[in-house]
């Protein structure tokens, strides 16, 4: 009962601190618990033990501790990378040993064949891709991929770190030191950023891994499973109580206590007879699996709205501005969608849209009066009118759900 115990405490604080990392720094659950726990373990709590150490130590021990930090948080490194591939080999180490013997073929051929799959979507997603980073060579083919749709991203603006003209839908990175294409978000699990050319990969890492886990999860149940029945056969009267006629609701109360009851005792059943190697790899299992998935549909709904995480904050602050009513939408003149575009800044691209709208902030709520010269030169101030939702504004990026994937999947 105590390694049962145990295991169950283990697994539900991995898969809570696994789910707030995971999950806590998304836009959507920015003021969410979960935002709050991440905002609290990556900052609050490390400020607050700073402070501590300034009144106990002048600082000596966070002094030291924060260049480790600093180095963990904003610089790549395979720290993170070795756990996730370490705690999946450990699991895998674990598990099928104990369960070979008792699986079926077909098990085994499934197992065999799901195992190495993270392994191989995280190095192509990890590894350096010449589709994915900008460059000055491969600089003029990435212009040329991604309109600017005048809301999110703006012709004209240059990186001042890699002194290039940035492309539409592109960041850069601090920690990659480089300028990314269709930037989605800078993945610690992988050790890299995921752009253009690898945010595929990542989106088969997260399925790979989640059907992998359940796998495991189901393996284990059943491994189990017989030796389970057959214990729960010697004491099958335990669950052959029923409450006499005419009873009334204290008989069918202790019925159900009774079933509670025995109920855990047959969970712990799994976890005694399993061990760590089964039962604890498998209870860790049923509680992880669905969160690589719920990731992966987030993800799945970022690629259904013509979206990245990085575009899906810039969408989150001009929803809050509109809610302000400081946000006006302006039409775009029919000439300034192709006339007057300086082909170094703005080249012809193979998108097969063209944003018509044009979003503008003011200070003061009232209606834009002086605009800056590449605002005006698209519309003019009486062509704004104050917006509300995001519902009004065309996404230029949003294809529909299946081009959208095929322009993930295959670019």
């Amino acid at each position: 009962m105590a390694l049962a115990r145990t295991l169950v405490i283990l697994a539900l604080a991995v898969s809570f601190f696994t789910f707030v990392a995971f999950f806590g720094r998304l836009p959507a659950l920015r003021n969410t618990p979960v935002g709050f726990l991440n905002r609290l373990f990556v900052r609050h709590l490390p400020a607050f033990v700073r402070r501590l150490d300034l009144a106990l130590t002048n600082g000596r021990i966070t002094s030291s501790s924060s260049r480790l930090a600093h180095h963990l948080m904003h610089d790549r490194h395979p720290v993170i990378v070795v756990f996730f591939l370490g705690l999946v080999t450990a699991c895998a180490t674990l598990l099928l040993p104990a369960t070979w013997a008792s699986l079926h073929p077909a098990h085994k051929l499934l197992a065999a064949a799901l195992l190495p799959q993270p392994y191989l979507w995280l190095w192509l997603s990890a590894k350096r891709n010449a589709s994915t980073h900008i460059t000055r060579d491969n600089h003029a083919a990435q212009m040329r991929h991604y309109p600017y749709d005048r809301v999110l991203y703006h012709p004209g603006n240059t990186c001042s770190t890699c002194a290039l003209v940035k492309p539409a839908r592109s960041k850069h990175c601090s920690i990659c030191k480089t300028c990314v294409a269709r930037m989605d978000h800078h993945c610690i699990w992988v050790n890299n950023c995921l752009g253009r050319g690898n945010y595929k990969y990542f989106l088969l890492l997260l399925l790979s891994t989640g059907v992998l886990i359940a796998y495991g999860a189901h393996l284990a149940w059943v491994s189990l499973s017989p030796r389970v029945a057959a214990h729960y056969a010697k004491h099958e009267s335990w669950y052959a109580y029923r409450p006499a006629p005419g009873s009334g609701a204290g008989g069918w109360a202790a019925w159900a206590a009774a079933k509670a009851h025995y109920a855990a005792v047959y969970a712990t059943l799994y976890l005694d007879l399993g061990g760590l190697s089964t039962a604890g790899v498998g209870l860790l299992a049923l509680l992880t699996w669905p969160l690589p998935l719920g990731l992966l549909a987030y993800h799945m709904y970022l690629v259904w709205a013509g979206m990245t995480t990085n575009e899906s904050a810039k969408w989150a602050d001009w929803r809050d501005d509109m809610a302000d009513g400081v946000v006006f939408l302006g039409l775009r003149r029919e000439d300034g969608i192709a006339g007057g575009a300086d082909p170094l800044e703005e080249p012809p691209t193979s998108w097969p849209l063209d944003s018509r709208h044009v979003l503008v902030r003011t200070r003061d709520g009232q209606p834009p009066k002086a605009l800056p010269p590449r605002i005006q030169r698209l519309a003019g101030p009486d062509a704004f009118e104050r917006v509300w939702t995001l519902a009004a504004v065309e996404n230029v990026y949003d294809l529909g759900m299946w081009d959208n994937l095929r322009e993930v999947l295959w670019n």
